[in-house]
Parts: C-alpha cells; structure tokens; sequence
C-alpha cells in the first residue's frame, strides 16, 4: 500500500482537517472519509477504529453466544475475560512490546532511515516550493503512520504550515505525484520507515523548509517540468 497524500482534495470531509496547530497528528484524532486509494486504502483506515478492533477481538464471545445459547448470558456477563483478551489483541497481536521494539531494526539503520526521510523531505519541499513559485513563508512535510505493527503500515503525508492560520495545504495533482515519487521508493520503503519508528516509538516526523532557500536553480528546474501553459481562446 502506496502512502496517503492527505490535503483537503483527498478527503471526502476535507472540514475534518482543520487545525489550529500543526505539525497536525490525524489518526486516533480525527475520522477522515480518503477518496480513491480503493477498498485495501479505506480498510486499513477503518482498522484505525478503536471500538472496530475491540468488536473483531470480542467476535469469538459472539460466535459462542450464537452456538451455546443457553450460556450466552453468562458469556455476556464476563467482563474480566473480555477485557484480558482486548488487551492481548491490542498488546500482542496488533503491536510490540517495548523489549522487541529494539530488535526491529539496529541503531544505525534506523539513524539512515531517518536522516533519509528528512533528506527527501527537504528535497521534495525544494521542489513544491519551486513550483508554486513561493519565494518566502514556512512549508512543513509531515508524515505520520500508524502504531499497529503487525499489519500493513499506513502512512500519511501532507503538506503544513504555521504562516497565516495553521492549516494542511491543498495540494494540486502535479504536487501530489510529486511527493508520491520523490519521497519513497524501492530503496527507502514506508516498512523501513515503520520499522524505525516503532523502534524509537515515535509515529509523526516532520521537516520544515523555509523557501526563502529555494536556489534559482531550483526555480528554473519547477519552471521547466511543469506543466505547459495553456493558449488563450481566440
């Protein structure tokens, strides 16, 4: 599963996204409606749900409601059972323990995994930067992705800044196809990224970019690439 830029075009509740603060942290936080992405994208967004995780683990108390009726009012007074059993789906299954965190990946690699997000972060904010012609003001890449450990990683990506009202940026197509190619690859994958950050257990990073720094280079570079403008009607 690719990362999830996040914006307010990407969403079907873009009000959702509103903050007051950033760097903004979404999952557990606020519920978000992803357009596209398909039905693995909304599934692993779903799992996000806290009370759906807590129906999965307790579906086997329902199943033997259903199969022994005359036990299902016991069954349903067992709150003890219930509550160990949430928590060895959400401690066990679903995540790791502070002890195994450390062999999920060495020191060294994780200090590579993250001094290359924050590489391709600056990287791919030069380029954003560039494009929208910014020549001053504060862009933040942000990034955060999902605490559960045994299940395919979610991985947000979205677009901040402090200047005016703190807000996650909308994001036009061309930026969007951007960030999703410069920021991971087959050499720097979101499970290496994940694998660093359940190590350090630390799900939101974020790099900030002043565009005063944006080069001339840059800036020629933004203008060749982009897009062709379009002739006016006669």
């Amino acid at each position: 599963m690719s990362a999830f830029i996040l914006s307010p075009e990407t969403v079907w509740n873009p009000k959702a996204l509103e903050t007051g603060s950033v760097p903004r942290k979404v999952l557990h936080r606020i519920a978000f409606l992803p357009k596209g992405g398909g039905a693995a994208l909304s599934a692993r967004v779903i799992i996000e749900n806290e009370p759906l995780r807590y129906f999965i683990a307790l579906s086997p108390f329902v199943v033997a409601m259903f199969i022994w009726r005359d036990l299902a009012l016991p069954i349903s007074q067992a709150p003890v059972a219930m509550i160990i059993v949430i928590g060895f789906f959400e401690m066990k299954v679903l995540r790791v323990s502070a002890e195994k965190r450390k062999t999920l990946m060495d020191e060294d690699e994780a200090a590579r995994a993250l001094d290359t997000l924050n590489f391709r972060a600056r990287r791919v904010l030069t380029k954003l930067a560039a494009l929208r012609g910014q020549t001053s003001g504060e862009l933040m890449l942000v990034v955060e992705q999902s605490e559960l450990a045994h299940i395919t990683p979610l991985t947000l990506v979205s677009v901040q800044t402090r200047e005016g009202k703190p807000r996650i940026l909308p994001l036009a197509p061309e930026e969007r196809d951007l960030i999703s190619a410069e920021l991971f690859d087959s050499e720097f994958t979101e499970r290496m990224l994940h694998r660093a950050n359940l190590r350090e257990d630390v799900f939101l990073r974020f790099v900030s970019f002043d565009a005063r720094g944006v080069s001339g280079h840059a800036r020629l570079a933004a203008l060749l690439d982009g897009p062709a403008p379009q002739e006016a009607p006669a």
